[in-house]
């Protein structure tokens, strides 16, 4: 994997929807099962054997990137820039630094989805796109700090794919569902049923040809991935005759063409061998039987539908308590880590269930319990609290006779004595008086 595919990792400002954690921590940076979110994708590729990994960040970010086996390579975007940049922006600022085809994942993403099963989809197939995607979750009941707020809602999208599931024919958001699907003709007539799915969510995970990268360094009109690129990759598959520019033998597109969104059609390597057989599969067998076996249009985009594997984006304050919940069922993705002994400590005390997880240097008290929760590195939690289905960070203090459930607690807040904290977000360096509420 690490020959045939670069691996980049983006891990810039984002959190839009969940300030109330990242104006104070960058959003790579927020612990989730006492790691920093970045750890996990860095994880999941060394654990599939990549060699190296390109983080594209910011230099508040850079100084923080966890060691890994792997090598990894560090760039910054501009300071004066990073905040208005997308991940097609970002990625276009290392163009560069592509010498092959791409693995592009968001730093947000935990999943223990085989990242194989991605990338041999992309193999089998010469995809152009191959995309990770999961069944968007149910709307969470509790979320701490938005009582009487409204809920932010998913970015789920609208997906049409053939009888085998995995070639991917159309893409909408359900937003755009209100004035109508644009379903062409030229699709029905490849594919007679298609199969659709609702509510589902893009999980940030894509493998992209290296001529795509081309194709996006010469047009700045493209600043997502998610709800740019992609679906201009999806919606193309089948109008490879709207070429905008005349193409020479190797199919790249002339010198002196002018700087403008041309047609991704204009990128793609010509294949002399396999255009032979599919001129023939449509002249001497009438039927074109034989173009499916020659992967039909030379543009194609498949889908990989995440089933009952772990896979969330911590994209907001309810997935975030999720994703913490999930990494502590699942504690195989924090302990695979030549260091994790080192680095973080599980404490089982009577009084600490063993569904919960504390941090290096973390002090408890007596007859203090701690059930369902995570507790961070350099706390202090004096005698007699109860601590349920909580979040604490590094370098909080607790002190006696406090009651916590159903809480984050950010970085160094401090809760004095009996103070009764439900279903709340304590902002970094916070502190609540005495028996407060």
């Amino acid at each position: 994997m690490a020959v045939e595919l670069q691996a980049v990792v983006m891990a810039v400002y984002g959190g839009s929807r969940m300030q109330d954690l990242t104006t104070s921590i960058p959003k790579p940076l927020l612990p989730v099962g006492n790691k920093p979110l970045v750890w996990y994708p860095l994880n999941m590729l060394e654990r599939a054997g990549f060699e190296e990994v390109i983080v594209v960040t910011t230099k508040e970010v850079q100084k923080y990137i966890p060691d890994m086996r792997m090598k990894v390579e560090v760039v910054c975007l501009p300071d004066d820039k990073a905040p208005e940049m997308g991940t097609a922006d970002s990625l276009r600022h290392i163009s560069s630094k592509i010498k092959s085809d791409v693995l592009v994942i968001s730093c947000d993403l935990i999943t223990e989805v085989a990242l194989h099963e991605v990338i041999d989809l992309f193999r089998a197939h010469n995809a152009t796109l191959t995309m990770l995607m999961q069944k968007a979750p149910e709307p969470s009941e509790h979320v701490p700090g938005q009582k009487g707020k409204q809920k932010a809602v998913e970015e789920r999208d609208f997906i049409g794919v053939d009888d085998g599931g995995s070639r991917l024919l159309l893409l909408a958001n359900e937003e755009d569902l209100d004035d109508g699907l644009d379903l062409k003709k030229c699709i029905f007539q490849r594919y007679p049923r298609i199969h659709m799915k609702m509510g589902m969510l893009d999980a940030h995970l894509y493998c992209l040809r290296k001529y795509v990268l081309d194709f996006l360094a010469d047009n700045d009109s493209f600043s997502s991935v998610r709800r740019e690129l992609v679906p201009y990759l999806v919606s193309k598959q089948f109008s490879h005759k709207n070429v905008n520019h005349e193409t020479d033998k190797k199919g790249k597109k002339p010198s002196g063409a002018r700087n403008e969104r041309v047609h991704i059609y204009s990128y793609i390597p010509r294949d002399s061998l396999l255009e032979m057989a599919l001129d023939k599969s449509s002249w001497k067998d009438h039927r074109g039987d034989m173009r499916e076996s020659y992967h039909g249009s030379r543009l194609r985009c498949y889908v990989h539908v995440a089933s009952n594997e772990l896979c969330c984006r911590v994209n907001s304050l309810a997935m975030y308590m999720e994703a913490n919940k999930q990494v502590r069922c699942h504690r195989a993705l924090c302990t695979q880590d030549r260091y994790a002994s080192r680095r973080w400590t599980r404490v089982l005390a009577p009084q600490v269930g063993a569904d919960s997880m504390i941090g290096e240097q973390t002090k408890i008290g007596e007859k203090t319990s701690v059930k369902h929760s995570i507790v961070g590195a350099k706390c202090v939690i004096e005698g007699r609290v109860k601590i349920t289905n909580c979040i604490i960070m590094n370098g909080v203090i607790i002190q006696d006779s406090c009651s916590l459930q159903g809480s984050v607690i950010c970085n160094k807040a401090v809760v004095h004595s009996g103070a009764d904290i439900k279903d709340c977000l304590l902002g970094s360096g916070l502190q609540i008086n005495s028996k407060g509420e």
